[in-house]
């Protein structure tokens, strides 16, 4: 499909990526702002903010081609010209953009690692490489089903002074949702069935800070991975 680029660790190795730092220029031919939505799985944030905000450029970033296919096709069938899907690891997201290009990020469902914070995609390391791309002031959001991450990622936040812009522990029982919250993913609407609230977190890095990890022995681990069948999703849970 001509909206995605799939650049795997092996090609991304042999290859390059080329166009770093010219996504506006030479994969959209438009200069607007950029939002990636990490581990975007089959594309609902993506296209359903791309739908919304036609003046905005949206890239949906996940590794697993079948999940992107999802959103690829409704891409092409609506002819959204303000989506583009790339199909690799998020471990070499930094590799693909280049100073200041993205404006926002999305984190939407991502595995909570709760055994391995090296791969938590709000982990100090991840932070690192957002903050190589993100223009100064960009906005990283984060929304979990995840009670685990969601206090880890509180704890990283108020620890190292970022600044927060939203805080909702129960999102959908808050009152107070605008129409770019309300977009469900697949995953989403599954935890919402079963009783989960979902939780939000937007906050801001600061330029040239070193991040600190915060203490989370005490964090209480998340009560239903085998008993909402957690594991029998994508092991990575990118989606």
């Amino acid at each position: 499909m001509g909206c995605v680029l799939q650049y795997p660790r092996e090609v991304l190795l042999s290859e390059g990526f080329h166009q770093r730092g010219e996504w506006n220029d030479a994969i959209f031919g438009q200069s607007r702002p950029i939002v990636l939505e990490l581990g975007c799985g089959k594309g609902e944030y993506t296209v359903g903010l791309a739908r919304a905000f036609p003046e905005k450029n949206y890239i949906g970033v996940d590794i697993k081609g079948a999940r992107i296919w999802t959103g690829a096709k409704q891409t092409e069938e609506e002819k959204l010209e303000n989506v583009r899907f790339l199909r690799t690891e998020i471990e070499n997201i930094s590799e693909f953009f280049g100073s200041g290009e993205v404006d926002e990020i999305w984190i939407t469902f991502p595995d909570p690692q709760m055994q391995k914070p090296r791969k938590r995609l709000t982990s100090t390391g991840f932070l690192k490489q957002y903050s190589q791309f993100l223009k100064p002031g960009g906005i990283i959001h984060l929304k979990t089903d995840s009670p685990f991450l969601y206090e880890y990622t509180r704890r990283l936040i108020a620890l190292n002074g970022l600044e927060v812009l939203e805080d909702k522990q129960d999102l959908y029982g808050s009152g107070e949702i605008d129409p770019v919250k309300a977009i469900k993913t697949f995953y989403e609407s599954l935890w919402l069935e079963r009783g989960k609230k979902i939780k939000l977190l937007s906050f801001r890095l600061i330029a040239g800070k070193e991040l600190e990890e915060p203490i989370t022995d005490d964090i209480v681990k998340d009560d239903y991975r085998s008993v909402m069948g957690r594991e029998s999703l994508p092991s990575t849970r990118s989606r």
